[in-house]
Formats: structure tokens, sequence, C-alpha cells
């Protein structure tokens, strides 16, 4: 007997609703198994969480805080899987976004008039996850170099820029110690909507309007997701696979730029301890649980928010120990993400024969 994974040719509508829902189901149950094993009611636990990231306006609040960060990292590496440029480096550029607007926000300030202090930390911001994420493209498109290994090795050298300069030469003198910059004029703050909820989801809304458009509407997206599909067949067709790479990891870098700018200048007003915090890694999987669909990113992305809000309030709440959240958190993204593999390929089981039957029957 031998059991192959196929790639499905076509999309049952029935199947893509059931299979995440029964992955969601079957992680909520594995979940209470191991609520159980540390002794915590799971139903208990379970309104905890649902309560603490979705049960007031402020629980609310803080879920779309989270979930900001992750809408516009989960688009920008979307874009880059689209074209199957694998990019892992979107903490990274997150970090550099953070610091070039943090950067505007402390030693520009005097320079530029306050009405448009924000607008060159959005341009900085974007401007530096882009040119962040155009060096693995470079390398890639000119001499090969796999963009895994690259955009993963810049992230740790982004993450330490950022705790080189907050605790060294752009630390607050003011601060008592604490590791952070001086807090930013207040023309550099980024207005809020309500609680903490910042015009970072503007950015998120309107981010994923034009990757839709891009993607769905425009022959520059239809070279995007053929390169993806079949990088031969692009070729062939006359389609420059370099000039796609850079567009797209100037976008990509671009996106994830601004998901740090936005931190920095709608959260802390500062650059600080807390700005690089997995929001880089946590995007890869809202982007392949959405399927790349810009519209579910941002959906997914919000959920996970919710997620990551309601573990913190069942540690706080029920005194659990911190990995238990952690587990819960995993468990959920295991099924879900496993969940996702049948909607792309199907299992097909075949029969084979011994060497002794095909004896007999050639007998």
């Amino acid at each position: 007997m031998r059991i192959q994974f196929e790639k499905r040719t076509d999309r049952n509508r029935l199947s893509g609703f059931l299979i995440p829902v029964l992955s969601f189901f079957l992680a909520i149950l594995f979940s209470a198994l191991i609520l159980l094993f540390f002794d915590i009611n799971p139903i208990q636990a379970y309104s905890v969480m649902v309560k603490g990231s979705l049960g007031s306006t402020y629980a609310l609040s803080e879920t779309l805080v989270k979930a900001i960060p992750l809408m516009l990292t989960g688009l920008g590496v979307s874009i880059a899987f689209h074209m199957h440029f694998w990019n892992i480096g979107a903490e990274g550029q997150l970090a550099m976004g953070g610091i070039a607007a943090a950067y505007v926000a402390l030693f520009l300030k005097d320079a530029i008039p306050s009405s448009l202090l924000l607008p060159a930390m959005f341009l900085a911001g974007g401007l530096a996850g882009a040119v962040w994420g155009l060096i693995p493209a470079g390398l890639k498109s000119s001499i090969g170099v796999n963009e895994i290994l690259t955009t993963l090795m810049m992230n740790y050298i982004a993450t330490l820029l950022v705790e080189y300069l907050y605790l060294g030469p752009w630390r607050d003198p003011k601060g008592f110690g604490f590791p952070g910059t001086a807090q930013f004029v207040q023309a550099a703050w980024l207005p809020r909507l309500t609680g903490r909820v910042h015009y970072g989801i503007f950015f998120a809304l309107a981010a994923a309007v034009l990757l839709w458009f891009l993607l769905s509407r425009t022959k520059r997206g239809y070279e995007i997701r053929l390169i993806g599909e079949n990088p031969k067949a692009a070729r062939y067709a006359g389609i420059n696979i370099t000039k796609n790479i850079i567009l797209v990891m100037l976008i990509s870098g671009g996106l994830s730029g601004l998901a740090g700018m936005a931190e920095v200048s709608g959260i802390a007003h500062r650059l600080y301890m807390g700005l690089t915090v997995g929001y880089g890694y946590t995007a890869i999987i809202i982007a392949w649980l959405a399927n790349l669909n810009p519209w579910a990113i941002l959906v997914v992305a919000f959920l996970m928010g919710a997620l990551l809000v309601g573990g913190d309030q069942l540690q706080i709440a029920m005194q659990t120990p911190a990995a238990v959240a952690s587990i819960l958190q995993g468990a959920i993204l295991f099924f879900m993400l496993g969940g996702s593999i049948f909607n792309t390929y199907k299992i097909t089981i075949t029969r084979t024969r011994s060497k002794k039957q095909g004896e007999n029957a050639h007998e």
C-alpha cells in the first residue's frame, strides 16, 4: 500500500470551509487535554481567553493593537510568497522601519516642520524596510544566494542593531537606566482612534486594497503569480524575473517597515525593547493560513491578535505558567496549518503488488 499527496486541480468550496472548521475544533479538543493535564478547567480557561480578548471595548482595542503589525507584516510576506520568494525577514524589516522612523523623530524634529514629521517618518520607515528587503533580493537575482538564509540572518542583525541603539548611543539620559530612547515629540505620535488603537490600522487596510488590486487586476500581478507557479513558462514568455523579484521585495520589505514605524510612533512613542517580539515570524503563519489572500490576512491577523491577548489574560487571571499559553497557541496553529494542507493536496492510496503476486500474475 502506498500513500501519496497529490496537488488538487480543483478547489471544493465546501471542503475549503469545513477543513478549517474541523481543524479548529480538533485544536480546541487537543488544547483542552493539555489544560486538563495542568489541572486547569478548559471551559473556564477558554472563557477567560475570549473575554480577555473580545469581551470589552478595552479588550477589543488591545486585540487590534496586536493585529496591526501582524496585518502589515502578513501582507508584506504574502506578496513575496506569491512569487515563491521565501521572505523570512519581516522581523528584521520591521525593526529597520522602526529605527528609521525613530531617527527622524529624534534627530530631525527641528529640521522638519512639525506638520511634515509624521509623513517623513512614514516614508523613512517604509524605505528602510524596503532597502533591507532589497539586499537579499539583489543577492538572489544576481548570484543565486538562497533567500531563506539571507532574510533569516538579517533578522538577527536588525534586532541586535535595535538593542544596541536603545541601550547605547540613543539611550535616554533621563531614563533612570531603563532601556529605550527619549520620548518622541508629540508631533511624531501617530494619532489614535480609541484606547491604544492607532492610525496604523488604516495603513493595513490600504495595503490590503493595493495588494488585491495589484495581484488580481494588473499585468504586473499576473507576472508575479506566473513566476511563482511556473518560472520556466515565465522566462519563456519573456518576463523579467529579476525585475519582479526586486519589485516584490521592495513592497514586501516596505510594508514590514511601516509596521515598525507604526509601532514606535503609535504605541511606545520611542524606540524600545518590545519592538521585535516575533511579529515578523508570526506573519509567515498568518499568510499561509490565509492562503495568501489579502482580505483573509486581515481576518486571520485579527484572530491571531485575539489569541495572543487571550493567552496573556489566561496567564494573569488563572495564574497559569507562561508556557501554557504558548502551548495553546502552538497547538491551535499546528492543527490549523496541518488542516490547510488538505485544501491544497488530496491523499491517494494505491495498493502495490508484492513481488510474489507479480510473478503469479505473470504466470
